[in-house]
């Protein structure tokens, strides 16, 4: 499938204009002289397998009403964001301006470097590891990519990453029905 739609998203100050903007206040500057040089793609519901809420937002933005459900309760306390999160219908959510550290990460290792939040961008997919994305998610992940890429010049397509990539035995998203041939080339298409 190509897409005939062309999105350019513009920057400023690290936030894409044209999204629904919910600042988090779970981010940091990133340390000096750190440029980014790494996409990681993630995957989450709130509750799991549970979509088309607003569980996440009110998460990452530190709201969420732990009683609201039972597996809440392990969440209590966590301080946690994304850079961008993809909801199932495409929707775009920006909580951390990409030029500063969102805590997507945690321990986590890429290439010998550590620290990956350091010099990375986090974009969550709203889903779970076995449902299958939704095309409007990738539609809108192939252009946040491409705009990374084309804003920050030692991001390649060589260095968009799973977070199973740099937390191998921890963390296992975006999953096995993540369809990385289809996103990879896609984006392709579009640099």
């Amino acid at each position: 499938m190509r897409y005939k739609k062309f999105i350019m998203y513009q920057l400023e100050n690290g936030w894409i204009q044209s999204v629904k903007q919910v600042p988090s206040p779970n981010y940091d500057l990133r340390p000096e002289n750190i440029e980014i040089s790494l996409l990681v793609i993630h995957g989450i519901s709130l509750p799991p397998g549970i979509f088309d809420n607003e569980f996440v937002e009110e998460f990452f933005t530190n709201q969420l009403d732990h009683t609201k459900d039972p597996y809440f309760e392990q969440l209590i306390n966590l301080k946690v964001s994304s850079h961008l999160y993809i909801k199932r219908s495409g929707e775009i959510i920006q909580f951390v301006s990409l030029d500063h550290r969102a805590w997507h990460a945690g321990l986590s290792e890429y290439n010998g470097r550590s620290n990956c939040n350091d010099f990375s961008i986090g974009i969550e997919l709203e889903g779970t590891e076995n449902i299958k994305y939704t095309n409007q998610q990738y539609m809108s992940l192939i252009e946040l990519s491409k705009c990374c890429i084309h804003n920050y010049s030692k991001l390649t397509i060589d260095q968009i990453v799973g977070h199973s990539k740099i937390s191998p035995g921890r963390k296992t998203d975006p999953g096995v029905l993540f369809d990385w041939q289809y996103f990879l080339n896609n984006l392709a298409l579009k640099l």
